[in-house]
């Protein structure tokens, strides 16, 4: 499927609601069982929460910034956040999982290595928060997924093709997809929280210091989960986008070809080009002279 008004009409047609639909397409495609598709989901959920718990060990040595996650976590239990707790828990897994990344650990791309803290953040958070029982969570994601994929297919999930509207744009549509669906909204209230979520991020450029997936990248990744809990609140509230979700997909990618190179992960622009982002990247350049060019 390439649009979200194409996932209503097939779910109208069939009977069915979101996520039936997208596990009979999704298990049509790869010629399995629908379980094998929720299973699928289920172990990367697990990788996710590897990822969370190897982020915060000592040996995890990013080469620009310190480990952040500890310090979230003190914060969070010496007071109650101004961000509330379960978006300020969600800030401290995401930073995590974005320090494992940046510290070559093992990760699930969600939907890329970039943005890979943000929807765990968002999942992780939200299920300390409401214990659910059985799989909402791989439901959950498997919606997640359905949104990231339609971005995929109609715009960019790439930094250096569409700016980091597509990395961690994405993964806030994605995750705040996801809560919706398992708060219990509607199909419609999904989509929308997807396209609050978007429009509130286009334009957002992906300007890596040193060509590393770290400054921004990772405090990024720990400050945006916050949009995806406003997104799907207005959603639930009956708050709608007035432009339709597949038609922000598509500004998504016209913005990204807008934006010059210098703004697409070549670290040219952007916070990567202040003097403090240059001297950092002259110093690791210095210590390693294949980080030129």
């Amino acid at each position: 499927m390439r649009s979200f008004s194409e996932m209503l009409a097939y779910m109208e047609e069939n009977g069915v609601n979101l996520l039936e639909a997208i596990l009979e397409n999704e298990a049509a495609e790869l010629e399995c069982s629908t379980d094998h598709v929720l299973q699928g989901m289920a172990d990367r959920l697990e990788t996710m929460r590897r990822s969370m718990d190897d982020g915060t060990r000592k040996e995890m040595h990013p080469k620009i910034v310190e480990l952040d996650a500890p310090k979230m976590r003190r914060y969070r239990m010496e007071r109650d956040p101004l961000s509330g707790s379960i978006s300020a828990r969600a800030s401290e897994i995401a930073l995590s999982i974005s320090t494992c990344n940046s510290s070559m650990g093992r990760v699930v791309a969600a939907p890329t290595a970039g943005s890979c803290g943000m929807l765990p953040g968002v999942l992780f958070s939200w299920e300390e928060h409401q214990n659910p029982e059985g799989n909402l969570l791989s439901e959950g994601l498997t919606v997640a997924a359905f949104i990231g994929q339609i971005i995929a297919e109609r715009a960019t999930l790439a930094g250096a093709e569409g700016g980091c509207q597509a990395e961690c744009g994405a993964a806030g549509a994605m995750a705040a997809g996801a809560l919706v669906w398992m708060e219990g909204g509607s199909a419609d209230q999904v989509f929308q929280a997807a396209a609050l979520t978007l429009k509130s991020i286009l334009g957002l450029v992906c300007d890596p210091v040193a060509g590393l997936v770290e400054v921004p990248c990772i405090k990024r990744n720990g400050m945006l989960v916050s949009l995806a809990f406003i997104a799907a609140d207005m959603a639930l509230a009956g708050i709608r986008s007035v432009i339709p979700a597949d038609e922000v997909v598509d500004s998504l990618y016209e913005v990204g070809r807008s934006l010059p190179p210098s703004l697409r992960e070549t670290g040219r622009g952007g916070v990567a080009a202040t003097s403090t982002g240059k001297a950092i990247t002259a110093k690791l350049r210095e210590s390693a002279p294949s980080l030129e060019g």
